[in-house]
């Protein structure tokens, strides 16, 4: 696993022991941030189900200005410092060690673009997407970008954001949900 492009472009980034995390494919990465690359510059970027950490440092690796990763576990939040450190971005990204919906409870600071690819058995996609259209999280032109197995729908749509159309990678589906310029959520 590596990342990509930008200014840590070729960082071998380590991967986890077992099978408790799934790094994305790095032709879904390159997709993905083709998609969002205008986005990126200057942006903060929440990256709620940090895992490794590698969307959160490609995004900073391509300009995007701070990166808060939330894991629930203690050893991916010191897997995602570990890479941050080889990607020489230490200072740019917090991690947060957490529960997903008890961070975004708690979260007081609002972000540009919100990466959401959680552990695909469960239903945490669908609980992170309601809980972020309930809460004010997202600035105004943000996006939210998720990431699912092909097969897995995502029949709801967000309240107050336009949701694209989904591209599909092999076995895996990014849909971009934009949030709507009529104001609060």
């Amino acid at each position: 696993m590596r990342v990509i492009a930008g200014k840590a472009r070729g960082t071998l980034l380590k991967t986890p022991d077992g099978m408790l995390t799934r790094p994305t494919a790095d032709r879904v990465k390159e997709a993905m941030f083709s998609i969002i690359q205008f986005e990126l510059p200057g942006a903060d970027v929440l990256d709620l189900f940090g895992g490794t950490g590698q969307l959160g440092i490609e995004a900073l690796s391509r300009g995007a200005k701070s990166a808060t990763f939330v894991d629930a576990r203690a050893e991916a939040c010191g897997l995602i410092r570990e890479n941050l450190k080889r990607a020489k971005m230490s200072g740019e990204g917090e991690v947060v060690q957490a529960d997903y919906l008890d961070f975004l409870t708690r979260c007081q600071k609002q972000y540009n673009i919100i990466l959401l690819d959680p552990p695909y058995a469960e239903v945490f996609l669908e609980n992170a997407l309601k809980r972020i259209a309930e809460i004010d999280i997202l600035h105004s032109d943000g996006i939210i970008v998720t990431e699912r197995p092909l097969g897995k729908e995502l029949s709801w749509d967000c309240p107050g954001f336009s949701r694209s159309k989904d591209y599909k990678y092999g076995k895996t589906v990014l849909t971009i949900f934009r949030r709507d310029s009529c104001g609060r959520l």
